[in-house]
């Protein structure tokens, strides 16, 4: 069909069909694809394009004609002006159904897996407040706020729904004061009262501490150091039901050798290093690893490797019992996955953030040597289109795979 010609402020009714990548519905327009914020698949709405790409158009929905029955009245004053929440709109048992549907269809269309055990999405404690990490933008005089993903429009924030008490009450200190940068970081944890807010802030005004170089947050009663360059979970209470799925998925008896890879600060290895007889754990940051060993204090069994997960698995002789894979979003790479296939542990645990590359990677472990037992996806980001997910593999029984194999 030929594309009649769409422009930013043009309203048109659309009936909306399926889910965008990004949590956005999307619909048919005389010839473009439009990507719609604030709708919900089966309505009918009048759109307003924000936005007009080469080959689709972004739109925001102005008016619904036609509602789902799982549309929801948004509690934030800034949806749809920020677009941090994709789904505020939508009831939250249905986002938890809509988050599963997106892995199973990752792992049917990228990887082939069809029939695969994928349980309901574990459902995050806190529905709002979880957050213990935000990325401010600073603006004239030092307005801290969010930036519109479509229009680039910044957005004044005085107060996010997703983030926990804590973050919000630095936010409030904050806020005009931080104009001598572009970018702030605000971590603070939810248990510990402790904070890291970067960069250093200079102003006559602010009477609290900036410039913290790491902070202590807290996973199942357990306290982590965290460095500033760090990654740590955002959603502490869903992290604590992760480790605890990842514990049960592996069957840990006490017996095992555990591998952890891309371990981060070591809440994953300190956290099971209880469950198992040694973990071994890989990353590799600098800091993180400082980290690490601070946090496993005590724990005589778990030792700390520096280096990227390929390379390290791939001077690896002693094949582990069990491991756990997790990966930025982008994945593991080929060598890393490789190395696991020649190691051949008799069960993985990959943990992932991106249903995509978590679906290519197992495709790989699959021709190759493991079987896909259950996929069980948690609701880490709720209001968002984001899913975390655990993969559970098993060793294939006819596997002539391992650390001998030719």
């Amino acid at each position: 069909m030929n594309q009649v010609a769409l422009a930013p402020g043009d309203r048109v009714t659309l009936a909306l069909e399926s889910w965008g990548r990004l949590g956005e519905a999307m619909a048919q327009h005389q010839g473009w694809d439009v990507f719609v914020f604030g709708g919900i698949p089966g309505e009918s709405v009048v759109a307003e394009v924000v936005r007009v790409h080469r080959r689709y158009a972004a739109a925001h929905t102005v008016e619904v004609l036609q509602a789902s029955p799982d549309r929801v009245a948004p509690p934030c004053p800034y949806y749809g002006d920020c677009t941090g929440c994709q789904w505020q709109h939508l009831a939250y048992g249905r986002q938890l159904a809509v988050k599963r549907g997106l892995v199973v269809d990752a792992l049917a269309r990228v990887a082939g897996l069809e029939n695969v055990s994928v349980t309901d999405t574990v459902a995050s404690p806190d529905q709002y407040g979880y957050r213990n990490h935000a990325r401010f933008t600073v603006r004239s005089k030092g307005s801290l706020g969010f930036v519109h993903r479509e229009t680039r429009r910044f957005v004044r924030i005085d107060r996010c729904m997703l983030m926990h008490s804590g973050i919000n009450e630095i936010l409030t200190k904050l806020q005009d004061k931080s104009g001598d940068t572009t970018q702030l970081s605000v971590r603070a944890g939810k248990q510990t009262g402790d904070a890291l807010i970067q960069p250093l802030i200079f102003h006559p005004e602010l009477e609290m501490e900036t410039g913290q170089k790491h902070y202590l947050d807290s996973v199942a009663g357990r306290r982590f150091k965290v460095s500033s360059p760090s990654f740590f979970q955002v959603n502490i209470e869903q992290a604590s039901q992760l480790i605890q799925t990842v514990k049960e998925g592996l069957g840990l008896t006490g017996n095992e050798n555990l591998l952890d890879a891309y371990t981060g600060v070591g809440a994953i290895a300190v956290l099971l290093a209880p469950y198992v007889k040694r973990v071994l754990a890989v990353e590799e940051s600098t800091a993180a690893v400082a980290d690490a060993r601070e946090n496993a204090a005590g724990l005589d069994n778990v030792e700390f490797l520096l280096g990227k997960t390929e390379d390290v698995l791939s001077r690896l002789m002693d094949s582990p019992d069990a491991v756990v894979l997790d990966p930025p979003r982008a994945g593991c790479q080929p060598a890393a996955l490789e190395s696991l296939v020649r190691l051949a542990p008799k069960r993985v645990a990959y943990v992932s953030c991106d249903p995509e590359t978590l679906a290519r990677d197992l495709k790989f472990l699959c021709q190759e040597a493991y079987v896909l037992d259950r996929v069980v996806p948690l609701d880490m980001f709720p209001q968002t289109h984001h899913v975390e997910c655990i993969a559970f593999l098993e060793l294939a029984a006819n596997s002539a795979r391992g650390k001998d194999s030719p």
